[in-house]
């Protein structure tokens, strides 16, 4: 069983640099909790981008493909009615319904795949007993590492110089 370590820190910028380290040293498992959207942070953490996107555009163009061929099936195949003189396989009429299947399709995609991916509902967590752990969410910043080859020494020898307010490790 891998170890969790938590590095505290007092600013944002300290915690790019933090993680930015422990990226190039290596580790795996990281991530960072902060009260508020830091946007280099994904790239410090060197975390591989979204899958959510590609899902909802494969359900939205699929459900897209599907209404379209029911809509000309039945209007071609299955009963085919001769209205104000339009062709049978008049595609603009069936439009709006395939867009609109599309916009359902790929918002329920992405809605599942949101849960999916990020692992969710997870009722606890050990980070959720850690000590401080809850300034994450006020005034605090934490890099969390999960990485095998990681003690809580190793950590603070590579966060030597930023001045992290603690190092600890959480009990599983």
């Amino acid at each position: 069983m891998t170890a969790l370590l938590l590095a505290e820190f007092r600013d944002p910028e300290t915690l790019i640099t933090a993680a930015r380290r422990a990226r190039d040293a290596g580790w795996k498992g990281l991530d960072a909790h902060t009260p508020f959207a830091v946007p280099e942070l994904v790239e410090a953490l060197g975390l591989p981008p979204a899958r959510i996107r590609p899902i909802m555009l494969a359900a939205g163009a699929a459900a897209a493909v599907l209404t379209f061929a029911m809509c000309w099936y039945s209007a071609v195949i299955d009963y085919p009615l001769n209205l104000g003189g339009r062709p049978l396989n008049s595609w603009p009429t069936f439009m709006v319904l395939c867009f609109e299947a599309a916009v359902l399709a790929a918002a329920l995609a992405g809605f599942i795949a949101f849960f999916a991916l990020s692992g969710l509902p997870r009722l606890h967590h050990p980070l959720f007993a850690a000590r401080d752990f809850e300034r994450a969410s006020q005034d605090a910043f934490f890099l969390a590492v999960q990485d095998p080859k990681v003690d809580a020494e190793r950590l603070a020898l590579l966060l030597d110089g930023l001045g992290p307010v603690a190092v600890r490790e959480v009990a599983r």
